[in-house]
């Protein structure tokens, strides 16, 4: 199992135009990419709330004379939504790049004759659409987004959801990711897992994290297993 954002794609870019023009709709300030680094990996209603409460907090605009008391993270999140969709729509994967050694890995792996299945909390037309923009869409079998099961990572249903879509005991699946998120599903759910030490970690150090390995590309896990 293997996480999209921050382990296979560096998507960032697209998290940041998308939010700036979200922003720039509601007028609020842009966002910056290290406040993105600390808040995404937990699905996009969380990062959007957590960006609309970040934007509104700013001095530039509770400083404002006409602000509304009314203007609030819960007023504001459906209208931000609805654009956001659109926005990330428009620009998934225009803005992002596949990582260093990440195709080398997969195919790898996929060479061994290892099953993989893509597990992320991106929503799933995103993440398919992604997979599809970056060619690594032949490399997985199933597809899980956020938006596939009732809850997502770091709740452990999605790993044990895919495990049983791959056919295969949690205990002998491995999952593959970039953060606490992926390692505390992991650790639920009874898989092994293992961090890439690039991705986004919600701005702390990886490799503090409890895990069973890390690896600073994917190729170089792909190495250690085959």
């Amino acid at each position: 199992m293997v996480d999209l954002d921050g382990t296979l794609v560096d998507t960032l870019g697209d998290f940041e135009a998308a939010l700036n023009r979200t922003l720039a709709g509601l007028d609020l300030p842009p966002v910056s990419r290290a406040l993105l680094e600390r808040t995404v990996g937990k699905g996009s209603e969380h990062l959007i709330r957590s960006v609309l409460a970040h934007q509104l907090a700013l001095p530039e605009v509770t400083g404002l004379t006409n602000v509304c008391s009314a203007r609030s993270v819960d007023t504001l999140y459906e209208p931000a939504w609805q654009a956001y969709q659109q926005h990330y729509q428009a620009i998934n994967g225009a803005f992002s790049a596949v990582y260093p050694g990440v195709r080398e890995g997969l195919l790898a792996l996929q060479a061994a004759g290892l099953p993989m299945a893509c597990l992320t909390n991106k929503p799933l037309a995103f993440a398919r659409a992604l997979l599809r923009a970056k060619a690594l869409d032949g490399f997985f079998g199933p597809v899980f987004g956020g938006d596939s099961f009732e809850r997502k990572k770091p709740d452990p249903l999605p790993l044990q959801k895919t495990c049983e879509a791959l056919g295969i005991p949690p205990a002998h699946t491995l999952m593959v990711g970039d953060s606490q998120n992926d390692a505390q599903a992991a650790r639920a759910a009874g898989c092994p897992v293992v961090l890439v030490t690039y991705g986004y970690n919600h701005g702390e150090p990886v490799r503090a994290v409890d895990a069973d390995g890390h690896v600073d590309r994917l190729d170089e896990l792909a190495a250690r297993l085959v």
